[in-house]
């Protein structure tokens, strides 16, 4: 192995935890150039699993159990860097943003998004339950790029007269101000990644999380399995939607009845948010390389 000249090694690296970053640490490791982890969820992925001990510190996007704490004695909770344009707007924004939606702003709106690519699963669940869910609210469906086409029959439920929408419904492959349509949501239903949970904790948002149960180490499990218990979000298993996607509409229906348990959720989820994630990482990698 041709090693670096000493003069154009970094004095640290900073390892985000994906598979590409497991060589870059082993070679970090050999030529004993000191490197930092982020993870991001709730459970440590393979990468960081194989490269935290000889990590200089560790930091992650959420709290670990105490257990895990003494495994990890250099673990720092920073949490996971969110834009800006993520955080809590006033009553009288969400309204406005639900107009600018085009929807009506003296409703309950539900945003149900599965990410960039979409959720399969979320998307038919939502094709089942969506004629009952437009008798008690708007909702704003986000399809995704990967399985849009595949949801187009559900265009025949957004209907227009000219510019105004009629149907309280509207469906996008993917929507590039998310932060302004979750911003106007009441009830966000989605997947249970970290950095979507980062953004709807910084949003304030009261949320239904339905977990994808085959990703490694069910790590989308174990972020709304913790949340659930702190009582920060409801949590329906994605199993449990596919056997009965009723339940969903249960989940639903209760949150829009209860302005006080939406509330009291979405504050709780809120408590999780670190709006200095960003500037603490950067203090940290600064700090360490120093």
């Amino acid at each position: 192995m041709r090693l670096l000249p000493k003069k154009s090694r970094p004095s640290i690296i900073f390892l985000k935890g994906g598979y590409v970053c497991l060589p870059v640490g082993l070679v970090a490791r050999f030529l004993k150039i000191p490197y930092i982890l982020h993870e991001s969820d709730t459970v440590t992925g393979l990468t960081n699993r194989l490269l935290i001990k000889k990590a200089k510190k560790v930091a992650f996007g959420m709290p670990i159990s105490e257990e895990a704490q003494k495994e990890h004695n250099n673990y720092i909770w920073t949490g996971i860097p969110v834009g800006p344009e993520f955080k809590a707007v006033s009553d009288s924004r969400k309204a406005s943003l639900k107009k600018a939606f085009s929807f009506n702003s003296a409703k309950p709106l539900v945003v149900i998004t599965g990410g960039s690519q979409g959720s399969e699963n979320l998307n038919n669940a939502t094709r089942l339950i969506l004629p009952e869910l437009l008798k008690f609210t708007s909702v704003a469906l986000v399809a995704g790029r990967k399985h849009y086409e595949s949801m187009i029959d559900l265009k025949k439920y957004e209907n227009w007269d000219h510019a105004s929408l009629e149907s309280n419904f509207r469906m996008w492959e993917f929507n590039t101000t998310m932060n302004e349509l979750m911003g106007a949501a009441d009830v966000v239903v989605s997947r249970a990644g970290a950095t979507t949970i980062a953004e709807l904790a910084a949003l304030k948002k009261a949320t239904i999380l339905v977990p994808y149960e085959r990703l490694p180490g069910s790590h989308q499990v174990r972020n709304a399995e913790r949340l659930e218990s702190l009582n920060a979000t409801i949590m329906l298993k994605d199993a449990d939607m596919l056997a009965d996607p009723s339940k969903l509409i249960e989940d639903i229906r209760r949150l829009i009845r209860s302005p006080k348990l939406c509330t009291e959720l979405a504050n709780n989820l809120h408590e999780e948010a670190k709006s200095d994630a960003a500037s603490h990482l950067a203090d940290l990698i600064l700090e360490e390389a120093a």
